[in-house]
């Protein structure tokens, strides 16, 4: 192992009680696992690249620290999409391409353009509601949020009456329609975050408290377009939404991004917001209603919308930009099957710098998602330097605008390099907390019961002595909410896996208190930073697992994952690929 100033003393210490430069002993007889991991050569000399450091071929704490702290620096800005940190984190993804000797991925090329369209709200914007006889003047950003993504500078909404439709959900298959009987052309629709079922914790309503599509802000908005609404409002619960104001905040008030309508043609609503529950709490006392009273009851079936008696004006001057932002695409050839793929993925992009923050306006992303890239680097220097090449092709694909509605993948599903019905799978790397937790005893699969990826996970994990367990915090829609989704969607078997909370040396409650911890205070704030007193020994396991379920599917060309039956996307995998008699 090789162990460098980099890291403090006392972790120093720890890393070295556990991490070795050998790949995981496979199961007996397992001959696939056998050829994933044949022993590794000695290091090569590679060319140092910024911070001076030299890599080794194992998948090492050291070299995932460095490139976390590269990508996460002040230098590179917080990797907003068209920002001059997006060319530094482009550059650096493809000279560690180059250092590894993968090919480009995109048909020879390096990335593959995603054409996006950069707007910026004013910040000065207010939103009047009037109710009453009074009118109400709600302020960006402390309030409420206001955006539009028609790409238009100046949306005015005057006068919109406000109706209130529980969740704004239409969903045939459940015999469940908000919207019904309900005509909202130029109206206001104000409605509650995650699913009905999901405050009264109803598990016969949906999922009840597993957030399903239905209960993402994104499907929201769009169905609320499709009616025809002028302007939708979504009232903002921390334990609905899996997050605090101050995430909607950071993340609505900055600069939004969006492919351009030519590219994605999905319905888009003229104005799009959250109310706070403050502020949403005085609106519905003020229209003499009981918003506690109306959630319970948009909670059973047979809700009807409820006019409030109140209206909305607006007007919304956004500041436009036309450009264009990049997936980063690496190769491994496949030695047998070079049309067929494995992928793996993770976002680079973060939320940049917000110059109407004082002090540290720097959102850095070292969890979300520099954690993630640095592991794919990882992943990708296993496979490179394991001494045999896959049967199959390996795509190692950093994608951009995740943070604006997981655009960057959305694109790559759209315009794929390899053909959906030739890729075996996509492994997602989003926000790694194992630099929080420390090694576990468990591993966390989002969206837990979906696909046989998961079953190739628990033969890995077993090796690892760790069991695989669901996420215990289903609710917050965890699986609707990364890149992977946009494949899911499509058919294609996708897994998004994480160290779980149970630390082998303090137990659940430790690990349990490290995330709240960060979803608190880091997550989508200025203080996701760099932390050189992360203990890195369960990053080192997380890897190594997740290389082992890319690598069994690499070296086995025989093998091809299907969603489970009965799940939502097994039916579009089975179109592209019918089972075998």
């Amino acid at each position: 192992m090789r162990i460098r100033t980099l890291l403090p003393l006392a972790a120093l210490v720890a890393l070295a009680g556990c991490q070795s430069s050998e790949a995981p002993e496979a199961p007996a007889g397992d001959t696939a696992a056998t050829a994933e991991a044949p022993a590794r050569p000695a290091a090569n000399p590679n060319t140092a690249l910024p911070g001076e450091h030299g890599f080794g071929p194992e998948i090492s704490a050291e070299d995932f620290a460095h490139h976390v702290r590269v990508l996460a620096s002040d230098d590179f800005g917080g990797r907003a999409p068209g920002s001059p940190g997006e060319q530094k984190t482009v550059d650096y993804l493809v000279q560690q391409f180059q250092r590894l000797g993968l090919e480009p991925g995109n048909n020879g090329e390096w990335t593959q353009t995603v054409p996006m369209v950069k707007s910026q709200a004013a910040p000065d914007t207010t939103l009047s509601l009037t109710v009453g006889g009074e009118t109400l003047a709600l302020d960006q950003g402390e309030e409420m949020v206001l955006v539009t993504r028609t790409a238009q500078p100046t949306v005015t909404v005057e006068g919109s009456e406000l109706v209130f439709v529980g969740y704004g959900t239409v969903a045939p298959e459940a015999g469940w329609n908000d919207y019904e009987g309900l005509d909202v052309a130029g109206k206001t629709v104000v409605m509650l975050i995650n699913d009905p079922g999901f405050h009264a914790g109803d598990p016969e309503l949906f999922g009840g408290k597993r957030m399903t599509y239905y209960g993402r802000w994104t499907y929201k908005y769009e169905e609320a377009a499709r009616q025809g609404a002028a302007a939708a409002l979504i009232i903002h619960d921390t334990a609905g939404a899996g997050y605090g104001w101050d995430v909607v905040k950071n993340s609505w008030t900055g600069a939004e991004f969006d492919l351009p309508a030519s590219v994605d043609p999905a319905p888009r609503i003229p104005l799009q917001g959250w109310l706070t529950q403050d502020a949403a709490q005085d609106l519905f006392r003020r229209a003499g209603l009981d918003l506690d009273a109306l959630r319970d009851a948009a909670n059973k079936p047979g809700f009807k919308p409820v006019p409030m008696q109140a209206t909305l004006s607006a007007t919304l001057h956004t500041t436009l930009e036309t450009g264009e932002s990049r997936n980063v695409l690496g190769l491994l050839r496949g030695e047998t099957h070079p049309d067929e793929v494995v992928i793996y993925m993770a976002h680079w992009d973060h939320l940049g710098t917000n110059p109407n923050i004082a002090g540290d306006g720097i959102f850095n992303g070292a969890i979300d998602n520099a954690s993630g890239v640095a592991g794919v680097l990882e992943i990708a220097e296993a496979f490179v330097t394991a001494g045999r090449k896959p049967a199959r092709s390996v795509l190692f694909m950093p994608v951009t605008l995740e943070e604006s509605g997981l655009l960057g993948a959305k694109y790559y599903v759209a315009n794929p390099v390899f053909p959906l019905e030739k890729t075996v799978a996509a492994i997602n790397l989003d926000a790694l907390r194992s630099e929080l937790v420390g090694p576990t005893k468990d591993v966390i699969v989002i969206g837990h019961g979906a696909s046989e990826l998961e079953d190739i996970l628990a033969e890995v994990a077993a090796t690892q002595q760790r069991s695989v367990e669901p996420e215990a915090e289903a609710e917050k829609g965890f699986y609707y909410r990364s890149d992977h989704f946009n494949f899911a969607k499509a058919g294609v078997p996708a897994l998004y896996a994480k160290g779980g909370l149970d630390n082998v040396e303090h137990g659940r409650e430790h690990g349990a208190a490290q995330m709240q911890r960060y979803t608190e205070q880091r997550y989508h704030q200025p203080g996701d930073e760099f932390d050189p007193s992360w203990d890195l020994r369960g990053v080192v396991q997380d890897l190594e697992l997740l290389f082992r379920v890319g690598a069994r599917l690499a070296h086995d060309p025989a093998r091809w994952p299907n969603w489970y039956e009965g799940t939502e996307f097994r039916a579009a995998r089975d179109a592209m690929r019918p089972p075998a008699e």
